[in-house]
Parts: structure tokens; C-alpha cells; sequence
């Protein structure tokens, strides 16, 4: 495609589904640790959320893209040997290849010097670097170990509180000093060195130049998202603008990133030279909150004309379509939403609201309810429950029928 090249809202949308993946051929078989692999390539991170009310976020981007997988090879790749992916603050707290984990060592560092991470947190690296070495110190002999391991344990400096232990354990993290060896299945973190956790090669590998690492970020992130304006390419890595405008630029002068005019966007695109653009894409995936196709809102809008917020901590009474609302993808177009719960007790995936969008074509029901039958399988529950809330819940009832 040549440079300045002005492209139609739908041929974005295409060139969007196919970088995120959207256009593979799901396997046949079974799946495999290549097909996690190809799907990290293709979106270059999974983002982590403590909310389980489906599933937790980081598993649900492998769901939409390969269909029902077992959830241990995910685990396997990040909490066992050969380790394949590490946790580290991305796109907020994230999954990310060990590859990745060079290219992050300036924010690491940054860190540590108390930039870009959060003031209480920064004031407490100044002033309660002792504490924190002591922390330090315990991980060291006791890892892989959790705060609540510490929080309580006797020290040389006494009984230390659960607020200070979980404040030094952070910035630890955030200045790259521990990582996460795994975690319970209450979520929690069980913290480690980098050393006794990532592969040597990645630790031996030579740490770029803040801004080669950047431009590195934002090409994956291009990779990911096909056509991006500068926010959107800024966002996938929650970059500061001073780091990421001027590299944008730089991989525009080497070719890397294409300038685009998209009709219907008022700024200006920028296309990943090796972009793909597909005929026609023949998708159908229910997409968590968390998922990198949708997680940036206004880039949603402008891609689907679909207007999405998460209603989590919206009070009940004000929400409009539900606590955890799924956009369904079908083919080209996202033309549903569904408030979705996992009902473990009952052995139920509940519908509490299904709502469909002016584009929805007649049989928007029937596949949506293939699809919900194919993610309580998924989950391991045994049925789906339709609520009647909703302008689609009576036409998803009757596809049950």
C-alpha cells in the first residue's frame, strides 16, 4: 500500500481483526503451546485483572481467538520452566512474552528513581529504603514467597504492617528488583528474584537505549493494532508522549510505520508496513472487557461505531447494559452485548442481559447462542441461563429452542 494512502473506515476494521488475529485458521485439534505463541505474536501481551466474574481477563483473548483451550497452558507459560511469559506493568498489569522483558528496563529503572509510577508509592521508595531492603532480603531467603508470608513475619525492625510490606513489595516490582513466580488460585502474587524466574538469556541479553526500546514498543504495538492513530499507538504500552511522539516519527522516517489518511477520522493514522489487508473476515468471538481490540474505547468507536464503557463501578441502578458486558464479534462487525456470569455453584453461565445493535443481521441470535454454548463448555459448566433483560434476550431464547 503506498504512503498517504486513504482508506475507508472497513478496510481498518479488516486490517484491525486480521493483526489481532481474527483472521487465523483456529486449530483443528487440539491446542497447542504454538497456538498460544502465535497469538501472543499477534497481540504481544494479555492484560491481567483481578475480576473473575467469566473468567479472568488474561485467559479469555486465547478463548476469542482459538476457541475452547485448556486454561494450564497459559499457566505453564507463565509459571514454569521452560517460562515463556513474565508479569510486568504494560497495558497496567500484563502478560508478556520474556523477550519482551529488555525492552521494559528503562521503565524499570525509571522506576526506581521514582518517575512514572505513582507518588505514594515514589515518596515511599525515598523515604523507606531501608524497609524496603529488608523486604528484599526476605524474598531473597524465602522466595517464591507472598505478602501475606511477610505481613505479620518478625524482623530485625519488629512486626511490619501489611500497607508497609505491600508498598515495598510494589515498587520492588515496578523497579524490576522481583517479579511474580506464580500465583495461588486466589489470585494472589507469590513474588521471586528475576534471577531464579526468567531465563538467562533473557537477563544476559544487552539492554537497549531507552529510546530504541521504545520504538521497539511501539512497533509492536503497531503490529498489533494494523492502523493506529499516535494515542492508540501510545496506549497499548501506556507510554508517556515525550517517549512515544518523537519515536513514532523516527519509525515513520524509516519506513517501519506508514502515514494514512482513514475517511471519518479526524487525526492522523499510521499503518505497519507489513499490514495486512483481507477480503473479508469471517470471525465470531465473544471479547472480555480486557481485550485488546476493544480495551481502548474511543479507538472502538471509532472502528465499530460501538460505544463501550465497562459499568463495574457504575451503581447498579445507573447501569445501562450490565457489570460485565462482552461485545460479540460476528464476522466483520460487533453487533451484540451480553452481561455475562460464570455461576460456579450452580453449574451455570448465566445471561443477565443480552442487548443486539442497529447492525445486527437476523441470525445474530442463533450464533451467539452457539458461541455461549461453547464457552460454558469452556468453563466446565454444565448449562446457559437467559435472563429476560434485554431487546435480544426473547430472540436468544427461541435460538435455544
Amino acid at each position: 500500500m503506498a504512503a498517504r494512502e486513504k482508506l475507508t473506515q472497513k478496510q481498518v476494521r479488516r486490517i484491525a481483526l486480521a493483526a489481532q488475529g481474527f483472521t487465523d485458521r483456529q486449530p483443528n485439534g487440539a491446542v497447542e503451546r504454538r497456538h498460544v505463541t502465535r497469538v501472543l505474536g499477534r497481540t504481544g501481551l494479555f492484560q491481567i485483572d483481578s475480576v473473575n466474574v467469566v473468567a479472568r481477563a488474561h485467559y479469555m483473548p486465547l478463548f476469542s481467538r482459538l476457541g475452547p483451550y485448556p486454561t494450564g497452558l497459559l499457566e505453564r507459560a507463565a509459571s514454569r520452566r521452560p517460562r515463556a511469559l513474565f508479569e510486568y506493568w504494560a497495558h497496567e498489569a500484563s502478560l508478556l512474552p520474556v523477550e519482551t522483558q529488555p525492552l521494559l528496563r528503562w521503565r524499570m529503572a525509571r522506576a526506581e528513581e521514582g518517575k512514572g509510577i505513582y507518588g505514594r508509592l515514589a515518596r515511599f521508595g525515598r523515604e523507606r529504603r531501608d524497609f524496603i531492603d529488608q523486604v528484599l532480603a526476605e524474598v531473597t531467603a524465602r522466595g517464591p514467597i507472598t505478602a501475606s508470608d511477610i505481613d505479620g513475619h518478625t524482623g530485625s525492625s519488629g512486626w511490619w504492617g501489611w500497607s508497609d510490606v505491600k508498598h515495598a513489595l510494589e515498587w520492588l516490582f515496578w523497579a524490576g528488583r522481583i517479579t511474580t513466580h506464580s500465583r495461588k488460585p486466589s489470585f494472589e502474587r507469590l513474588y521471586d528474584l528475576p534471577e531464579r524466574v526468567l531465563p538467562a538469556a533473557v537477563l544476559a541479553a544487552p539492554t537497549p537505549a531507552p529510546e530504541d526500546a521504545q520504538r521497539a514498543l511501539i512497533e509492536i504495538a503497531a503490529r498489533a493494532l494494523g492502523v493506529a492513530t499516535a494515542s492508540d499507538l501510545r496506549d497499548y504500552f501506556r507510554l508517556p508522549p515525550a517517549d512515544c511522539y518523537p519515536r513514532i516519527e523516527e519509525l515513520v522516517e524509516a519506513e517501519t510505520l506508514i502515514p494514512v489518511d482513514v475517511k471519518g477520522w479526524t487525526r492522523q493514522a499510521y499503518m505497519h508496513r507489513e499490514a495486512h489487508l483481507p477480503r473479508k473476515v469471517r470471525a465470531r468471538a465473544l471479547l472480555a472487557p480486557f481485550d485488546p481490540l476493544v480495551w481502548e474505547r474511543a479507538r472502538t468507536e471509532r472502528l465499530f461505531d460501538f460505544r463501550y464503557r465497562i459499568e463495574i463501578y457504575t451503581p447498579a441502578e445507573k447501569r445501562i447494559y450490565g457489570y460485565y458486558v462482552f461485545p460479540f464479534l460476528m464476522g466483520e462487525e460487533i453487533v451484540a452485548r451480553v452481561d455475562l456470569k460464570a455461576d460456579r455453584q450452580q453449574g451455570v453461565l448465566r445471561v443477565q442481559a443480552a442487548h443486539g445493535e442497529p447492525n445486527a443481521p437476523p441470525d445474530t441470535a442463533r450464533e451467539l447462542w452457539q458461541a455461549l454454548e461453547e464457552m460454558a463448555s469452556w468453563l466446565e459448566l454444565g448449562e446457559v441461563e437467559i435472563c429476560p433483560a434485554g431487546d435480544l434476550a426473547p430472540a436468544l431464547g427461541e435460538a435455544r429452542k
